[in-house]
């Protein structure tokens, strides 16, 4: 079922919106990894009806496989998976395609640090607020080829991090 999903959504046709933004989307290729296949069915549908094409893997030797047969314009990567886990799949990722736009997505603890150091273009946790996993796709994918250079060479640069998603509205004391 969830093949058939991203065949489908790679087979999809182009919005009959007529709008610069629509038609360039479809030609925007996500590699989304994710060793939970509910999370990867739920993200392939919503970014699929953003216009993204999505292709998914369930864990990072699957998705280094994918990065050496097909061009990709961004990744969101799952740290915690089975067989390779994402900080590997990320090194191995990044050493064959640089300045490929990365989101690590986590559950993980104390993984900010290691996400500035590792020239990632944003740290999400979950559970994932998905209106900010959408403008953060949107700015790395407009991010300029020069800032993802400096990001990777380590030289200070924007950064994105985005806390968990608690579902609770922050109180003004005043």
């Amino acid at each position: 079922m969830e093949r058939e999903l991203v065949m489908n959504t790679a087979l999809k046709l182009p919005s009959t919106d007529p709008s610069p933004k629509a038609s360039q989307k479809m030609k925007e290729k996500i590699l989304l990894v994710d060793d939970d296949p509910a999370i990867r069915q739920l993200l392939t549908r919503l970014l699929t009806e953003e216009g993204y094409i999505v292709v998914s893997a369930a864990n990072g030797v699957e998705a280094f496989e994918l990065v050496c047969k097909a061009q990709f314009d961004l990744a969101l990567l799952d740290l915690n998976m089975p067989v390779m886990d994402g900080w590997d799949a990320f090194e191995q990722i990044t050493t064959k395609i640089p300045l490929l736009p990365i989101i690590v997505i986590t559950a993980r603890p104390n993984q900010l640090f290691p996400a500035l150091a590792s020239g990632t273009g944003a740290l999400m946790e979950k559970p994932l607020d998905l209106p900010k996993l959408f403008e953060t796709i949107e700015t790395l994918l407009k991010e300029p080829l020069e800032a993802r250079i400096a990001r990777m060479a380590g030289r200070p640069s924007e950064f994105r991090y985005v806390p968990p998603n608690t579902g609770e509205t922050p109180r003004h004391t005043g």
